[in-house]
């Protein structure tokens, strides 16, 4: 493929591949040609397409799965992955949904990435979880004679 042939959805390709790579620990991965996948410790959250040829994406979805393959653009992602929610879309000559993308990118990472990382996503520090509080005994009683 030519470095300097474009596509349409390059934009939005762009645009969701800085998205999933603000996430803690991701980073990209490129497993195949044709790909330049979002990674989170080796594990891919995000099949990505590469510039220059229409936009594809296949995500982990395990809640909204059943939904986004109600969507025209939708089908179970190949490979015995749709099984296990994972959702493939591709966009050539229609508009990219992207803020629902990023819905998806992050349902997919939250799916895949070790949960200490999703925890600081959501307000803990993720160097320390904390422990849930430990109950109070009830004191001793005393035995009376």
């Amino acid at each position: 493929m030519p470095a300097n042939k474009k596509h349409a959805t390059d934009p939005a390709l762009k645009e969701l591949r800085a998205f999933g790579l603000a996430y803690p620990g991701a980073h990209t991965k490129s497993p195949w040609p044709g790909h330049l996948d979002l990674a989170v410790n080796d594990k891919t959250f995000a099949y990505l397409s590469i510039d220059g040829e229409p936009l594809a994406i296949s995500c982990k979805l395990p809640r909204s799965s059943a939904v986004a393959l109600m969507l025209p653009f939708c089908k179970p992602t190949p490979y015995g992955l749709g099984k296990s929610g994972w959702v493939s879309a591709s966009f050539d000559g229609i508009d990219v949904p992207v803020d629902m993308l990023k819905q998806w990118i992050d349902e997919s990472y939250r799916a895949q990435a070790p949960k200490k990382l999703v925890k600081s996503l959501d307000g803990a520090p993720a160097a320390k979880a904390t422990k849930p509080a430990r109950r109070a005994r009830p004191a001793a009683r005393r035995r009376t004679r």
